[in-house]
């Protein structure tokens, strides 16, 4: 049997254009989008509210604890304590607008399982695209996850198991990261030559590859190399400062039609009252990497220490500061061009007959103020209204 929901006087922003469509309908049926612009009779009343695609965070870490500061305590947690842990998780993000997410690496593979959970229906939660066991060197960031390779043929036994796990997308570490003892941020963990291995490895097999990048190096390696999407896009020099930026490389990058998921969160607005100098150098950047045709998407890195993993909506209008972007620039990083760089965007990310419905209403006017969407008054969830 074939259901059918529908909401009218709603003000409709479809994800893409740059301002509202003339419609003020909407029409679901069985979990997708069949109209736009056709009034039902049965259709709720949704006077004073605006409609936009459920957002996407193209960052996340579903097995992290982010209130756990401390690398080893959260490492000591068995995989019981995480299993218990996510669902909540995942509730909450769908409950703040987040429809869908891509995870970017955990060491057991149990955000599969509470992917498949969702997808079954068995909890409520995002959408979840998730990469498994990320990829990186010996004693590299994140080598705890299991991972680590000492050459790009052994990284390729590892984009195997991840096969063989059901991942949707290959993670690896170019450089290394904040978090891990004996890793530094700003230095390459692998050649251009083994990340070109690598990663042609992985699309032969149909995955994108991510490839978390804080170093201009590992930026430039990984870029030259073919990845997807740079997870980070730090610039910084081998000692870790930021600044060392290539233009060359940043070239490079729009020609490939590379995105950049920069993991701005909702924190970083205390940079900008204790150390103003940080958000000029990043602005400049963003302004130099936009310039030059570069395209970005909205993440957050939820789990790490204080970012919690429903906290995008937050993070917009912080990112929104350090980008230089529009409302409007920001709110298609989280939702129609955050599809199209995870390909899924014949799926969901825009307001359009034949995708699925994932929705989010608000009040006020989200395309002036991005404030409006940490208050959702009502999210959709592939067609199911999510009871809060």
């Amino acid at each position: 049997m074939t259901s059918t929901v529908a909401y009218k006087n709603v003000r409709i922003w479809d994800g893409e254009g740059g301002t509202y469509r003339p419609e003020t309908s909407l029409t679901i049926e069985s979990g997708r989008i069949t109209g736009v612009g056709i009034e039902h009779p049965q259709a709720k009343d949704c006077a004073g509210l605006t409609v936009l695609p459920g957002l996407i965070d193209s960052h996340v870490h579903m097995v992290l604890d982010p209130s756990i500061h401390d690398v080893q305590k959260q490492l000591a947690q068995s995989d019981d304590d995480i299993r218990k842990k996510m669902p909540e998780r995942a509730k909450h993000m769908v409950k703040a607008g987040i429809t869908c997410a891509r995870d970017l690496g955990g060491g057991n593979w149990l955000e599969l399982e509470l992917r498949d959970q969702i997808n079954n229906g068995e909890i409520q939660g995002p959408r979840l695209l998730c990469a498994g066991r990320p990829i990186t060197s010996i004693e590299g960031h994140c080598h705890f996850w299991g991972g680590d390779v000492p050459d790009a043929n052994k990284a390729h036994q590892v984009v195997d198991r991840n096969s063989e796990k059901g991942v949707d997308l290959i993670k690896i570490m170019a450089t290394g990261g904040m978090f891990t003892a004996k890793s530094h941020p700003g230095r390459a963990q692998f050649t251009q030559d083994e990340l070109t291995e690598i990663i042609s490895y992985a699309h032969d097999r149909d995955f994108a590859v991510a490839a978390h990048c804080h170093g201009s190096e590992g930026i430039a390696n990984a870029v030259y190399a073919g990845v997807d999407t740079v997870e980070h896009c730090s610039w910084m020099d081998k000692d870790g400062r930021r600044g060392d930026y290539l233009h060359d490389v940043v070239v490079e990058m729009a020609a490939r039609k590379t995105w950049v998921s920069p993991t701005v969160n909702a924190n970083w607005s205390r940079f900008m009252q204790f150390t103003p100098a940080h958000l000029g150098v990043v602005r400049q950047q963003f302004r130099e990497m936009k310039a030059a045709g570069v395209q970005f998407i909205a993440s957050t890195d939820a789990g790490i220490p204080n970012v919690r993993h429903h906290d995008l909506p937050r993070a917009l209008p912080v990112f929104a500061r350090y980008a230089d972007m529009q409302p409007v620039e920001v709110l298609r990083t989280a939702t129609s061009n955050a599809a199209r760089a995870l390909n899924i965007h014949n799926e969901t990310g825009a307001i359009k007959v034949g995708l699925a419905a994932d929705l989010v209403f608000v009040e006020g006017d989200p395309l002036k103020d991005l404030d409006v969407l940490q208050k959702p008054v009502c999210v959709v969830a592939r067609g199911v209204e999510i009871q809060s």
